[in-house]
């Protein structure tokens, strides 16, 4: 798998304010506390992703003053976004909100800066006024009307919090390499708002496929497909597409449809390398066999609108191209210097209990980091199930710590083994490394398993229905065509 520290614009979980010409709207800041009349400790939670959500579900909200901060109003089921980029599921179904929880307070911001010495932090909101698109976009048109006085949006002003327990779960960013014309032209699937545009360009592909003036060659350009990526999101993607172009859009563009091709690059030799060798040669082949190309072995060196360079192959020109090909550290991990990192990944070095140390080894028993914004010594890998336990193991160690208790000593990582859907009711189980019964499944049976095991994990019954109702929709009524 690829490995860099560049980081996309994309799917941000935290932000640094760029200097000028936008520090206009950094002063004056205000000054919050968790709660002015409550005695309990201030716990501030940082993220609502696998770590902080799981977190925010399980911590004593009855002890703690619990404050949670992050740009997403809502925890995102990110294994089933696939599926939501091609209508499987509803994109409601693969989302719960934050403000579920009436006994915590919420602030949809970014998390800027932290003062450890003070236990305070900057945040800054992530919503609202014209100029929060703009510093979206990253714009830095100074005559733009959007640049006024912060004063002129209300609630648009950086604020502060002061902490006695902070928990950092701010996860990472997709990895682009400083590969030139990624982020503005590929498409990345870390957020719901990725799935809505991938489907949204997917159907426009279509659509001018099928105008008259467009020629066979262009059409060919239009309807290729390549996904930037051989790990389980962008197989499962591309499992998910093959699924809707042989479905769905077969019936919708009879004229067009044959045109269409799905790639998978990788610099890797195969896809899906972090599975058994027997689970990757059965992927492998079910997709040569549906005509899903596999291109190893292969380095992107830069991306324009519709061309893809490859090293190996020239110019490739593509319709859309899904990029995901590893994480990068979040803008505020990088913005923290006085803590130790891990030398490979820049993540923040934590113990057993989640505490990070300063850079001379000073444990800081204050603060928590969780998830893939944190490094263990015994390097776990980044995925949803490692964060979702570190999440429940460290709500164990604050309510404890808040009852008075032992607390439930160093964290275990219990391996539930791993699964990736291959298309047309098909899938693969791997739990070859895992925990507990060992073993692999492959097909109907592996796909029943992988659903079964989404469906129970669903964080609400209202999620479990609707994600029944949409999959059995889908089966029966095909995936809904609508642009809007």
């Amino acid at each position: 798998m690829l490995r860099t520290s560049t980081v996309t614009t994309r799917a941000r979980t935290a932000r640094v304010v760029p200097a000028s010409p936008f520090d206009l709207i950094t002063k004056p800041s205000r000054s919050f506390s968790s709660s002015s009349t409550s005695n309990k400790q201030q716990l501030v939670i940082l993220g609502s992703g696998w770590g902080g959500y799981e977190l925010l579900r399980k911590v004593d909200r009855r002890r703690y003053d619990v404050t949670v901060v992050s740009p997403n109003s809502y925890f995102a089921f990110t294994p089933l976004l696939a599926g939501a980029a091609v209508g499987t599921v509803d994109y409601n179904s693969t989302l719960e909100p934050v403000r579920a929880f009436p006994d915590a307070r919420y602030y949809q911001a970014w998390a800027d800066k932290i003062d450890f010495a003070n236990k305070r932090l900057t945040a800054m909101p992530a919503t609202g006024s014209a100029l929060r698109k703009r510093l979206n976009a990253e714009t830095t048109d100074e005559s733009s009307e959007a640049l006024k006085p912060a004063t002129s949006f209300p609630g648009f002003k950086p604020f502060e919090l002061k902490y006695d327990k902070l928990v950092i779960a701010v996860g990472c960013y997709s990895a682009t390499f400083g590969i030139p014309g990624v982020s503005a032209h590929a498409y990345f699937l870390k957020d719901v708002r990725d799935a809505a545009k991938i489907r949204q360009r997917i159907l426009e592909c279509f659509e001018l496929a099928c105008q008259p003036t467009v020629t066979d060659d262009e059409r060919r350009n239009l309807l290729n497909f390549v996904i930037v990526g051989g790990g389980p999101t962008g197989v499962e993607f591309a499992g998910e597409l093959h699924d809707f172009l042989t479905s769905d859009l077969t019936r919708a563009y009879p004229q067009v449809v044959d045109l269409c091709k799905i790639s998978i690059y990788d610099v890797a030799p195969g896809i899906l390398g972090s599975f058994d060798k027997s689970l990757q040669e059965y992927a492998e082949d079910k997709y040569v066999r549906r005509g899903i190309a596999i291109k190893g072995n292969r380095h992107v060196e830069s991306v324009d609108e519709g061309v893809l360079h490859v090293k190996e192959e020239g110019a490739v020109k593509f319709g859309l191209a899904v990029w995901s090909t590893g994480l990068a550290a979040n803008p505020l991990i990088d913005s923290i210097s006085e803590l130790d990192k891990d030398d490979k990944t820049h993540s923040l070095r934590i113990n057993d209990s989640f505490n990070p140390s300063t850079k001379d080894g000073k444990v800081v028993s204050d603060v928590y980091c969780i998830g893939d914004a944190s490094a263990l010594e015994n390097k776990l890998p980044p995925t949803a199930q490692v964060a979702s336990q570190e999440a429940a193991w460290l709500a164990r160690i604050l309510n404890a710590e808040v009852k008075q208790r032992a607390p439930p000593g160093a964290f275990k990582f219990n391996n539930q083994g791993t699964m990736a859907y291959l298309g047309e009711w098909t899938a693969i189980v791997d739990r070859s490394k895992a925990d507990g019964p060992q073993g692999e499944l492959t097909g109907r049976a592996a796909w029943l398993l992988w659903r079964s095991a989404y469906l129970y994990k669903s964080m609400s019954l209202r999620n479990m229905v609707s994600l029944s109702y949409h999959w059995a929709m889908s089966a029966i009524a095909g995936r809904r065509l609508s642009r809007f």
